[in-house]
């Protein structure tokens, strides 16, 4: 049997690929960052999700380095990434700023109240209507699990990753972590997922340029369509609505699925 032709565009688009995507990639150690994630002051449940959102393998592939300014975009009340980041950025003599609708979040001071494990915090203000965060000021700048709130808003996503793009140095590292819907689904859908191309899309139009894409987080069991969209998964394991309850099989099901599969890209400011 003939071996199949194989054209030149086909190669190049390949190793273009291969260049971008790194299934499973083998990085050095830093024994901060291992500290870091280990830490005891960790809760436990947020430690039980390190097996689907992977912070070692995904911050090192994302470029975080001792000593960066690190910016995380709304870290919530559970501070999943805030007990990570924080604490890093004063073991290596580096800052650490939340950028918050509210920066005097009474449950966010709570949570990095302890200067002993967290070091000096700083708040800023980023709402859609703009942000006090200094231009050209951050080396690391992560999004999680964000785009499917702002995609329904109108020209939010647009108005963010221009101020995104202003807030990092050039050189500097915009860190994606997202619900990944199919291609071609709508990202305004309110599942909690979007399109990987939807934020690529996003972010190069902002002036970024994209360095790395990863399927450290992916989770191939999940299908996506599920009755209270992403939300139906743990950790929310939302059960029931108005119009429906799930049985105890059902709860079961998505249960065995885990946490969402998750794109997880790297985009850099030129």
């Amino acid at each position: 049997m003939p071996t199949p032709y194989i054209g030149r565009r086909t190669l190049v688009a390949a190793f273009a690929a291969l260049s971008l995507t790194s299934a499973l990639p083998a990085f050095a150690a830093d024994p901060a960052l291992a500290a870091a994630v280990g830490g005891a002051w960790r809760s436990e449940a947020n430690k039980a999700r390190d097996a689907y959102r992977h912070p070692v393998d995904a911050l090192t592939f994302w470029g975080l380095k001792p000593g960066m300014t690190i910016v995380e975009v709304d870290p919530g009340a559970k501070g999943w990434w805030t007990e990570i980041l924080a604490p890093y950025a004063k073991a290596t003599g580096g800052h650490y700023i939340a950028a918050l609708r509210n920066p005097k979040d009474e449950n966010f001071w709570k949570e990095v109240a302890d200067t002993s494990v967290y070091g000096t915090v700083s708040t800023k203000t980023l709402t859609p209507d703009g942000s006090d965060l200094p231009a050209n000021s951050a080396d690391f700048l992560l999004v999680a699990r964000a785009f499917h709130n702002w995609s329904r808003q109108g020209a939010t996503t647009d108005t963010y990753m221009k101020i995104f793009f202003d807030t990092l140095k050039p050189g500097g590292i915009l860190a994606v972590e997202q619900h990944r819907a199919p291609e071609g689904s709508d990202p305004k859908a309110g599942t909690g997922y979007v399109p990987e191309s939807y934020v690529i899309a996003a972010a190069q139009k902002a002036g970024f340029v994209l360095d790395g894409k990863s399927e450290i987080n992916a989770n191939p069991k999940d299908t996506r369509d599920h009755p209270f969209g992403v939300w139906t998964l743990p950790p929310v394991r939302q059960s029931k609505n108005d119009a429906r309850t799930l049985t105890e099989a059902e709860r079961a099901h998505y249960d065995a699925i885990g946490e969402s599969d998750r794109m997880t890209l790297k985009f850099k400011k030129p």
